[in-house]
C-alpha cells in the first residue's frame, strides 16, 4: 500500500504540486514573521548592549513612557562625586535628546520614521563589559559649537562627506543649525543604529542645546574596574548617590529597554501570523478540493486494492500518505519562501527608517513551526475526502459512473446553520459586549461565519446557479446551457472553489468599508470642529522648537498662536497620551463643555473627552493618579468636554503642568487664527522653510494628513490579502483543470459531436466566470455585513459615518469577471488540445 500510495502521487506530481503552493505561501507567512521576529530581537539586544555602560546613574523620572528623555537630569557635581566610589574606573556624562533631525543635501530629513532621530554629547565611554561602542572612523571628535559628528550611515543617507557644512533642525531653544562635519562614527564590530540618526556634539554644546546651559547630564556611566562586577558597582554607586536618583547596571537596562522597544514591535508579527491564517484556511479550501476530485478519479484504482484486500484503514492511510508528502514538500518550500519573505519585509521596513543590519536569524522553533503548520494543515484538509473514499464500496466502484459520495443536503445545511449563529454570537461578543482578549473573539466569529457560509453554499448558492444556467442558455445557446450545467453538476465542489475566494473577498470588503469609514469619519469631525485657519505640525508626529511658535506670532495677519503638546504618562499602570493648552485657549479651540466647567481648568487639574470620561466611570470632581517624572500626582477632573479632532489626547491639562512636571518642552501642534490675507500661507511657509520637518497645513491639508495613515493602512492589508487571492484563483485553476480531467470523455464526445475548440474554450470559461462572481457576491456580502458591525460597534470612538464604497465594491465584483476569464485559460487550453479519439477511449 505505501508503496501504490508514492507510485500514485508520482503519477500526479504537477496537479499535487499545484496544491502545495496554497500551503508554501501560508507557511512563508509563519516562517517569514518568526524569523523577522526573531532578527529583531538579536539586532536590538545587541545595540542596547552596546549602548550602555557598566553602571548606569539616572534621575528617578528620567525616561518618559514614550522611552525618551525628561527635563530631569544629573548634576555634574553629583557625577564627579562618583569618580570615588571603590571600584569604579571612569564616569562619564552623557546628554541624550530626540527629536534632532539631519537634512540632507536634498533637504528632505534623514529618517524619521519609527526609529528616532537622536543628538547629544561625543564622549569615548567604553559601554558594559568593556565593550567598545560607537568610534570615529574618519575625522575627529567635536569642539566647539560649531562642529558635529554624524554616524556613518547618516551621513551617506544625507550626502554629507567630513569637511562640509550639516544643515540640522532640533526641537530645542535653537531650531535651526549648521555646524561643520569633523568626524564620522560607526560601531567597531559591525553593529548599526538600527535606522536611528545620531548628531553628536561637545558636551558644552550639547548642554547648551538641550539642557538649556545646564551643567548636567541625562544620564551617568561608571565603568568598572577590572575584576568588579556590575552588580558590585551598582551597589558601591547606589550608596553615594542622593535621593531622586538611581543606578541600574546596564545588563538590567539594556534587557529593560530592548523588552520595551520590542513588545512595541510585537504587532508585526501578529500581523503576519493573522495572514498567515487566512492564507492556510484559504489554502484549505484548495487542498479539500485537490483531494476530493483526484480521489473520485482513483476510485476504481482503489476499488480494485479493496478487492484485493487491503482494509478501508489502509485506504485511508494510503491517501493521507500522499498528504504528508505534499505536508513536507509544501512545508520545505515554504520554509526558503519565509527567509525571503524576511528579507523583504526588512527591505520594506528599511524604507520606513527601520535599517537592519547582518544576516537572518533562524531558530530551530521557527523550522519546527514551519513543517508541523504545513504537515497538519495538508494531511487535515485531506482527511475528509481520505475518508470519503473507505466508504465506497469495491462494487460500487467498479462502476463507470462512479462519484464520490456527497454529504447529506440537510446536514450541510444544518452544520452551517450552526457555525454562522456561533460565529454571529462570538463576533457580537467581540464587538459590543467588551469582553476580555476582545479581538480572539472577533476573529473567531468572522471565522466561524466563513465556514458556516462554505458549509451551507450548496443550498444558498442554488439559486444563482439556476439563474445563472438559464442566463448562459439564453446567451451563449447551448455552450452556455452545458457551461451552467456542468456548475450545477457538483454544486459542492463549485461552491467549496469559489468560498476560497469568498474569504479573500469578504475581509477586503471589510478593510474597503473600515479605511472609506475612517476617513468619512475624520472629515466630518475635522468639518464640525476645526477652528483656526492653520495648523502647524511635525511630519513625523514629535515635538518641535517652542520658537516656531514665536515666529509664527510675529508674522503680520497672525493674531493668536495656540500652542498644544502631547505626551505619554503613566496611569494606574497604563500608558496613556496627555494634551496641554494653556487655560486660556479653552474658548479659541470652542470646546464644548458636558459636565463642569472649562473655565476652571488651571494646573494640577485635568478635562477630559466626555467619551473618554464614560468609558473610565469618571465624572467631575474625581481625582486621577499619575506617576509623571517628579513623581506620583492627583490632579482633579474639573470638566468633560464634546470630542474635539484638534485635542488629540482625552486627558487635557495645561502646559504649566507638564513644565512643573519636567517634561521636555516641545510643541506638537500650533493653531494659527489670522485675518485670512492674500499671500499669508508663503509668509508662514516661509518661517519654517529651512525646517522640513515642521509644515504648515489650512483645513484640507491638515485632513489629507489625517487620512494618510488610514490609506497607507488599508493599502498595505489589501497587499497581504492580495496574497489570499492569489491562492483562490490558483484554486479556480486547479479545479478547472482536474475537473477537466475527470470529464476528458466527455470532451472528446463533445468535440466528436461538432463543438469546436473555440465553443470548448468558452465553455470553460463561462464555468470559471460563475465560480469567481459566486465567491466575488459572497465574499462582498459578508464583508459588508462584517464592516457596517465593525464600524457600528466604533462608533463611540469618534468614527461615527459608516460608509460603503460602493463603487470599488462594484470594482471587486468586476474585476472578480476577469479573474474568471484568466484563471479558466489554462483549462481551457487543455480541454481545448485533447485528442478526440483518445478522449473517447479514455476510462
Amino acid at each position: 500500500m505505501w508503496k501504490a500510495a508514492l507510485k500514485s502521487l508520482l503519477g500526479r506530481k504537477l496537479r499535487l504540486l499545484m496544491s502545495t503552493f496554497a500551503i508554501v505561501l501560508g507557511v512563508a507567512f509563519v516562517a517569514g514573521s518568526l524569523i523577522f521576529s526573531d532578527t529583531l530581537d538579536r539586532s536590538f539586544t545587541a545595540i542596547f548592549a552596546s549602548s550602555v555602560g557598566d553602571v548606569v546613574v539616572r534621575p528617578v523620572g528620567g525616561q518618559a513612557e514614550d522611552g525618551g528623555p525628561t527635563a530631569r537630569t544629573v548634576p555634574a557635581r553629583t557625577a564627579e562625586q562618583l569618580t570615588s566610589v571603590p571600584g569604579a574606573a571612569r564616569v562619564d556624562g552623557n546628554v541624550s535628546a530626540i527629536g534632532v533631525y539631519v537634512i540632507g543635501t536634498d533637504d528632505k530629513a534623514v529618517g524619521g520614521f519609527g526609529p528616532p532621530a537622536l543628538g547629544g554629547n561625543w564622549t569615548d565611554a567604553p559601554a558594559g563589559h568593556g565593550l567598545e561602542g560607537l568610534t570615529i572612523t574618519e575625522g575627529h571628535e567635536p569642539q566647539g559649537p560649531d562642529e558635529v559628528v554624524l554616524d556613518e550611515r547618516t551621513a551617506e543617507r544625507g550626502g554629507y562627506s567630513v569637511g562640509d557644512e550639516v544643515h540640522i533642525v532640533t526641537a530645542g531653544t535653537q531650531e535651526v543649525l549648521r555646524p561643520t562635519l569633523v568626524g564620522l562614527a560607526d560601531f567597531a564590530d559591525g553593529g548599526s543604529l538600527n535606522g536611528a540618526t545620531l548628531s553628536a556634539f561637545d558636551t558644552q554644546t550639547a548642554q547648551d542645546l538641550f539642557l538649556q546651559g545646564k551643567d548636567a547630564y541625562t544620564d551617568v556611566w561608571v565603568t568598572a574596574d577590572d575584576g568588579v562586577s556590575q552588580e558590585e558597582l551598582r551597589d558601591a554607586v547606589a550608596q553615594r548617590l542622593p535621593d531622586g536618583f538611581e543606578a541600574i547596571t546596564g545588563d538590567d537596562l539594556a534587557e529593560e529597554q530592548a523588552d520595551s522597544l520590542l513588545q512595541a514591535l510585537s504587532f508585526i508579527r501578529t500581523f503576519l501570523l493573522i495572514f498567515a491564517g487566512i492564507s492556510l484556511v484559504v489554502g484549505g479550501f484548495l487542498i479539500v478540493n485537490t483531494f476530493s476530485i483526484l480521489v473520485a478519479q482513483r476510485s476504481r484504482e482503489l476499488a480494485l486494492l479493496r478487492a484485493l484486500g487491503a482494509s478501508k484503514r489502509q485506504v485511508t492511510r494510503s491517501v493521507l500518505l500522499e498528504a504528508f508528502v505534499l505536508g513536507v514538500i509544501g512545508s520545505t518550500i515554504g520554509l526558503g519562501l519565509g527567509a525571503v519573505l524576511a528579507l523583504a519585509i526588512r527591505a520594506l521596513f528599511s524604507r520606513f527608517g527601520l535599517d537592519l543590519t547582518g544576516s537572518l536569524v533562524f531558530e530551530p522553533r521557527t523550522v519546527v513551526a514551519a513543517y508541523v503548520v504545513g504537515i497538519l494543515v495538508t494531511m487535515a484538509a485531506a482527511w475528509l475526502p481520505a475518508w470519503h473514499t473507505a466508504r465506497i464500496a469495491p462494487i460500487q466502484a467498479l462502476r463507470d459512473d462512479i462519484a464520490m459520495p456527497e454529504t447529506a443536503v440537510h446536514r450541510r445545511v444544518v452544520a452551517g446553520v450552526v457555525l454562522m449563529l456561533l460565529g454571529a454570537s462570538l463576533l457580537g461578543l467581540g464587538l459590543f459586549a467588551g469582553v476580555p482578549h476582545a479581538g480572539w473573539f472577533v476573529g473567531a466569529g468572522v471565522l466561524a461565519i466563513l465556514l458556516g457560509v462554505a458549509s451551507a453554499a450548496p443550498v444558498i448558492s442554488h439559486p444563482f446557479l439556476l439563474g445563472a444556467s438559464a442566463l448562459y442558455a439564453r446567451l451563449f445557446g447551448s455552450i452556455g446551457n452545458l457551461a451552467g450545467e456542468n456548475s450545477l453538476r457538483n454544486p459542492r465542489r463549485t461552491t467549496a472553489t469559489a468560498s476560497a475566494l469568498m474569504i479573500g473577498l469578504a475581509l477586503g470588503t471589510t478593510m474597503a468599508i473600515v479605511g472609506d469609514s475612517a476617513k468619512s469619519s475624520v472629515d466630518q469631525s475635522i468639518a464640525e470642529n476645526f477652528v483656526g485657519d492653520f495648523v502647524v505640525s511635525n511630519v513625523f508626529a514629535q515635538p518641535f522648537s517652542p520658537q516656531v511658535a514665536d515666529q509664527m506670532a510675529a508674522v503680520d495677519g497672525v493674531e493668536r498662536v495656540v500652542r498644544e503638546r502631547f505626551v505619554m504618562a503613566d496611569h494606574d499602570g497604563d500608558t496613556e497620551g496627555l494634551s496641554a493648552i494653556d487655560p486660556e485657549a479653552t474658548g479659541d479651540l470652542e470646546l464644548r463643555a458636558v459636565d463642569g466647567s472649562l473655565a476652571e481648568l488651571a494646573d494640577g487639574t485635568v478635562a477630559l473627552d466626555s467619551g473618554y470620561a464614560d468609558d473610565n466611570d469618571l465624572q467631575v470632581g474625581d481625582t486621577m493618579r499619575w506617576n509623571v517624572p517628579t513623581g506620583p500626582v492627583s490632579w482633579r477632573v474639573v470638566a468633560t468636554y464634546e470630542e474635539n479632532p484638534l485635542v488629540f489626547y482625552p486627558v487635557l491639562t495645561t502646559i504649566q503642568t507638564l513644565d512643573t512636571s519636567k517634561f521636555t518642552p516641545g510643541d506638537n501642534a500650533l493653531i494659527l487664527f489670522t485675518d485670512d490675507r492674500p499671500g499669508l500661507q508663503s509668509d508662514l511657509d516661509a518661517v519654517v522653510a529651512d525646517n522640513p520637518v515642521v509644515t504648515v497645513k489650512d483645513q484640507d491639508a491638515f485632513a489629507e494628513e489625517r487620512r494618510g495613515p488610514i490609506d497607507q493602512l488599508v493599502r498595505v492589508i489589501f497587499a497581504l490579502l492580495g496574497l489570499a487571492l492569489v491562492i483562490a484563483v490558483l484554486g479556480i485553476v486547479n479545479t478547472l483543470a482536474l475537473s477537466i480531467i475527470e470529464r476528458t470523455r466527455e470532451v472528446g464526445l463533445l468535440r466528436a459531436i461538432g463543438v469546436s475548440r473555440r465553443q470548448l474554450w468558452g465553455m470553460v470559461t463561462l464555468e470559471s466566470v460563475v465560480i469567481s462572481l459566486l465567491g466575488a457576491l459572497l465574499g462582498v456580502v459578508l464583508g459588508v455585513g462584517f464592516g457596517v458591525a465593525l464600524m457600528y460597534s466604533l462608533r463611540d470612538e469618534g468614527l461615527e459615518v459608516i460608509s460603503v464604497p460602493w463603487v470599488q465594491l462594484g470594482l471587486f465584483l468586476g474585476l472578480s469577471v476577469l479573474v474568471g476569464v484568466l484563471a479558466a485559460v489554462f483549462p481551457a487550453r487543455r480541454a481545448a488540445r485533447l485528442d478526440v479519439l483518445r478522449a473517447i477511449y479514455t476510462e
